[in-house]
């Protein structure tokens, strides 16, 4: 039960649950701000207008980089 929730996932795109974790929590934290950036955005349109669109193409990109192992369940993203 451990090994399912912290280490099994990591391992299928061969992380370790550390590198794993850096790589979750930096998306995590470029959504966040994209998100807010989206908000100011919306109250004033003058502001922000390209980088919420920016982030999340360059999450995209790094997303469809990141595989799982052969055998394991594709998704269509893989946090």
């Amino acid at each position: 039960m451990i090994a399912k929730l912290f280490t099994d996932h990591p391992r299928s795109l061969g992380e370790t649950y550390g590198q794993h974790a850096r790589t979750a929590f930096s998306f995590g934290w470029r959504m966040t701000l994209g998100g807010l950036a989206c908000m100011v955005h919306a109250v004033v349109p003058g502001l922000f207008f390209k980088t919420a669109s920016r982030t999340v193409v360059q999450l995209d990109a790094e997303m469809r980089g990141r595989k799982p192992a052969p055998g394991e369940e594709e998704f269509a993203y893989v946090i």
